[in-house]
């Protein structure tokens, strides 16, 4: 893979400001709200922001702001920062294009910003975006993100916030033709303990070709974020506003494909988890997560192909998907607990929970496995447990017969018995046998009996995409071959 710091020398946020400064077809607006105007305050210091700026402006006050751009649920959220950029780029347009429109590229620069506050206890995030024109009189593009400020003084989130603005907007002016490299070179002068990004959008004429999904798995690949999340529709999704005050349910799976089981185990998992957490206990987000270490095959590399055949079959059986870089489950756990204070639930085999109990996964920890399981039950986290079926033996195990290391055993017994980790009362037996390993040598071997593993939807995608080495009558296909790695992450 080709990346950014390989191919170009990086500016710092002076010249890349100035570049755009002296770029003569630039010119738009920045509008900001919330930690001051740190990023048009970039293009004033360095000069020539006369040729750049058309108007900079801060409604600060919420019925300011309400008034211009229209009420929001929210001072800091997706639909103000819209609001903004749309306001704001057609004001530009209506006002200027016949005078100026046929050598100027326009744009409008936004963001709607919470920064730490005098007593340090909001949520430190904002949204930010660019709508531009690549080429005068040319159709508009736009990219938006949200950001969460990890510095633990204003001034400092301020300054980064300011660095991040810069970046956007030479990325978008001068790297939109390459998105990927785009999305790198937003860390440039800056470092991950500073900045998280943790939701990416781009649309419009230049990015009609951009996966999305795609651009939210290389937040996570490059380390901009712990965890990316989209829709069933493919949509990036931001993680606060989907896990806001609601029960999470998890189920982490390699899923190629997948397969009757996982939708079993997940089904079974959600009708406890209702039972549990009572009927006034809120809503509950079903949530299909893959590890960064479950899509790199074994040089390293993300296949491209195969993640994107997995988020469409995900997609066809209508679930919400999450790629994270924590293989680990308390570092989920703790992740997820960022966003909700309502109940969290992860659903697993039995064979899964074998591993959570092998030491072997724990060296990196001071405190070995008695740490990572205080770190993990800490949340009042608990787990659910799908029988494994033994396809040599004929032999089921479940929570209360899985061999665990005899000086665990008392451990396994307290948790089991104060219910954080529990039994599903209710499983599938014909799915037990169902492994995606299985139902992945079958389908590349043309062998018809895989389509009576997977759920209906995820086979006519499988069949018209020809994913996973579906070759129809046996023709040829030139898929690589299978990479699996077996993990505590669940994988069946």
């Amino acid at each position: 893979m080709v990346t950014y710091a390989a191919t170009q020398t990086v500016k710092d946020t002076h010249s890349k400001a100035l570049t755009i400064n002296l770029d003569a077809r630039r010119y738009g607006t920045f509008a900001e709200i919330g930690a001051g105007q740190e990023v048009v305050r970039w293009f004033f210091r360095v000069g020539g922001g006369a040729g750049t700026i058309a108007k900079s402006i801060s409604a600060y006050d919420m019925t300011v702001s309400d008034a211009i751009y229209g009420k929001a649920e929210r001072y800091v959220c997706r639909q103000r920062l819209q609001s903004m950029l749309d306001y704001e780029h057609d004001l530009n347009l209506n006002r200027l294009k016949e005078s100026r429109g046929d050598h100027t590229a326009f744009f409008a620069f936004a963001d709607t910003v919470s920064a730490r506050n005098y007593r340090g206890t909001n949520e430190c995030h904002g949204w930010m975006g660019v709508k531009f024109q690549s080429h005068p009189r040319d159709q508009d593009s736009q990219i938006i993100l949200h950001v969460r400020m990890k510095d633990k003084e204003n001034a400092l989130q301020q300054e980064a916030l300011g660095i991040v603005g810069v970046n956007l907007l030479y990325g978008a002016f001068f790297l939109f033709h390459e998105p990927e490299l785009l999305v790198e070179s937003l860390l440039d002068n800056l470092t991950i303990d500073r900045i998280e990004i943790d939701m990416i959008e781009f649309s419009g004429i230049e990015f009609r070709h951009v996966d999305n999904r795609l651009m939210s798995m290389k937040l996570v690949q490059i380390g901009l974020s712990g965890a990316a999340m989209f829709g069933p529709n493919g949509h990036v999704l931001q993680p606060a506003e989907v896990l806001h005050k609601r029960n999470v349910l998890v189920e982490r799976g390699a899923f190629r494909p997948l397969c009757l089981v996982h939708v079993d185990m997940l089904d079974s998992a959600e009708s406890q988890f209702r039972r549990d957490v009572g009927n006034d206990g809120g809503a509950i987000v079903r949530v299909m997560e893959v590890t960064m270490r479950d899509l790199r095959a074994e040089g390293g590399e993300v296949n491209r192909s195969d993640f994107l055949a997995r988020a469409e079959m995900l997609a066809a059986a209508g679930m919400t998907v999450m790629i994270s870089d924590y293989f680990q489950y308390y570092q989920l756990a703790a992740y997820l607990t960022q966003f909700t204070k309502m109940k969290i639930a992860i659903v697993m085999g039995a064979a899964s929970l074998k591993d959570v109990f092998d030491r072997k996964y724990y060296t990196e920890l001071q405190g070995g496995i008695l740490e990572s399981f205080g770190r993990l039950f800490k949340y009042d986290l608990r787990l659910y447990i799908y029988p494994f079926l033994d396809g040599e033996t004929g032999g089921l195990t479940t929570v209360e017969n899985l061999a665990i290391p005899p000086d665990l055993h008392k451990l396994y017994g307290y948790l089991v018995d104060n219910g954080s980790i529990r039994a599903l009362e209710r499983y599938t037996e014909e799915h037990l046998s169902m492994f995606s390993l299985d139902a992945l040598k079958k389908i590349q071997a043309s062998d018809p009996a895989w389509e009576k593993m997977v759920p209906t939807e995820v086979a006519r995608v499988i069949k018209e995409q020809r994913f996973l080495g579906y070759r129809p009558n046996g023709a040829d296909s030139d898929t690589t071959a299978v990479h699996e790695r077996r993990s505590p992450a669940g994988v069946r």
